[in-house]
């Protein structure tokens, strides 16, 4: 782990590189001590149904979780979601500059204890 999920309304679809958003935040949190590269997945799902402040479909959103195995500081949680919020707000800064864009981000911590894993990537790198 961790895991960061991207969720985006369809309007975004044509107008940011969700591909090159997601290697962007895979790159940037491989720099983030706290975060094994080996662990890390991103993943971006278009949200197909959504109403944003008054409706007008000119407004997009970009909601971005980074979920985490419990037991990390909050100094630990507090860099790895600075780094990547920063990130995140670098790659999109021309498209926010010029359109109406919300993006947030949010740290969520996993119970190791209810979240088996099993997995052979580490034994390919």
């Amino acid at each position: 782990m961790p895991h960061i999920i991207v969720e985006y309304s369809p309007n975004l679809e044509n107008q940011l590189d969700m591909t090159a958003f997601c290697d962007h935040l895979r790159s940037t949190a491989a720099t983030v001590d706290a975060l094994p590269m080996p662990g890390i997945r991103v993943r971006a799902i278009k949200v197909d149904h959504y109403s944003i402040a008054d409706g007008n479909p000119k407004h997009g959103f970009i909601d971005v979780s980074l979920r985490l195995r419990a037991g990390r500081s909050m100094e630990v949680r507090k860099h790895a979601i600075e780094t990547l919020f920063e990130a995140a707000r670098e790659f999109v800064s021309a498209y926010l500059s010029e359109h109406s864009l919300a993006l947030s981000f949010e740290v969520r911590n996993i119970d190791a204890d209810l979240s088996p894993k099993c997995g052979s990537i580490r034994d390919h790198l």
